[in-house]
């Protein structure tokens, strides 16, 4: 299989280029380097024997969209996005330009090139927004309720991939994806908690946690994430849900995280931040149904590796 990954040198992306190249495919990587970084590509290209090509570019020019048509790739992977919920609201019309400008860009150079198909990286949480508790976890069915504009901006994503879809046959899947953990992500700016927490118990600086901490997160580990997009690309349609379908709460992960890194069992408390969800859960029984896929590697382990790695890049 021939693939475009946008965003590929980033923390989800490059996990997922691992995977394709570890299976035989070849794989051309757009990135900007605003956020991805070189050295996360470098056992891909150890191992890929010339089959991997990274090309550096901005996914909202029009480049995108010739690299894209002149590959005449099976498969676009489209993670390159501003992921930011507080720069989302502080500039929307950034956001909205490379959120949705380089969506198009990518959409056009799939239709050009062929009728590649193009799965996307949404966003469960913001989808969402903050439903009753007694909906969790999620489903697909649920009505979409973004409450920023990154959420609105990939919303709108997926009303486009739709759009291409129906009107050129351009197929798609949009995976909303819950609280991504891992190696290689980012602690700085708004990350995940779990990296945040990671650097700073490796560090011996205090945890902080916000609130009562009984607010809760699907945490779903990166190279599940990046298995449900190599399925996707052979496989299912419209939105599926990528998540554990369970609820762990900020007090549960630190206690985990603390455990694993021999920190402190109480973190430092603080006042609760506003406009954060309360609660947040993805059902994955359709992408059981439509993928085969389910999670397999849980919380503990998960969090095990992600301090280990920490450890070594340290």
């Amino acid at each position: 299989m021939k693939a475009v990954v946008t965003g590929g040198a980033g923390f989800i992306g490059s996990t997922l280029v691992d995977q394709l190249i570890g299976r035989g495919d070849e794989v051309i990587v757009l990135d900007d380097l605003s956020s991805g970084r070189k050295a996360n590509l470098e056992s891909a290209t150890a191992e890929a024997s010339g089959r991997l090509q990274l090309e550096l570019g901005d996914i909202c020019d029009d480049a995108t969209t010739e690299l894209i048509a002149g590959a005449r790739p099976d498969v676009v992977f489209h993670m390159a996005a501003q992921a930011d919920v507080r720069v989302s609201v502080a500039d929307p019309v950034l956001d909205a330009r490379i959120n949705l400008l380089g969506t198009l860009r990518v959409l056009e150079g799939a239709r050009l090139g062929g009728g590649a198909k193009v799965v996307f990286a949404a966003s469960g949480g913001t989808l969402y927004g903050e439903p009753d508790p007694s909906a969790l976890p999620l489903r697909e069915t649920q009505a979409r309720n973004p409450g920023s504009p990154y959420g609105v901006s990939k919303m709108s994503g997926i009303d486009y991939l739709a759009c291409y879809d129906r009107l050129h046959g351009v197929p798609y899947t949009a995976l909303a994806l819950a609280n991504v953990f891992g190696p290689r992500q980012d602690p700085h700016g708004e990350a995940g908690v779990v990296a945040i927490f990671a650097g700073k118990l490796l560090a011996g600086e205090p945890c902080t946690v916000f609130g009562t901490g009984e607010q809760t997160r699907d945490f779903v580990y990166v190279d599940d994430v990046a298995r449900a997009f190599v399925l996707a690309a052979d496989a299912g349609t419209g939105v599926i849900n990528i998540g554990t379908g369970v609820e762990t709460s900020v007090n549960h992960l630190y206690q985990v995280m603390a455990e694993a890194a021999g920190g402190p069992t109480e973190p430092e408390r603080a006042t609760a931040r506003p406009g954060e969800l309360d609660r947040s859960a993805l059902d994955n029984t359709l992408a059981l149904e439509q993928l085969g896929w389910a999670p397999e590697v849980d919380l503990e382990a998960g969090m095990r590796a992600v301090i280990d790695w920490s450890r070594r890049r340290d």
